[in-house]
């Protein structure tokens, strides 16, 4: 359904978000969405980073290689 949730249901969703509504209100639910939305992004932006200076690394050292 979701491609960062691939093995939740509809049903499993709902009762996630019933259990969120219960625990933290319906005052307090949008500012943890919004938390937890930003934690996702910056999750995403640090794991990219890492993946380019991987590759950056492999490529480096690959040429290195090559020439010696």
């Amino acid at each position: 359904m979701f491609g960062f949730l691939p093995n939740i249901g509809f049903a499993e969703l709902v009762l996630v978000l019933v259990l969120a509504l219960i625990i933290f209100g319906p005052g307090k639910l949008p500012d943890v969405g919004k938390a937890l939305g930003k934690s996702i992004k910056e999750f995403n932006k640090a794991s990219h980073e890492a993946k380019e200076m991987l590759t950056s690394e492999v490529q480096e050292e690959q040429a290195s290689k090559q020439e010696g």
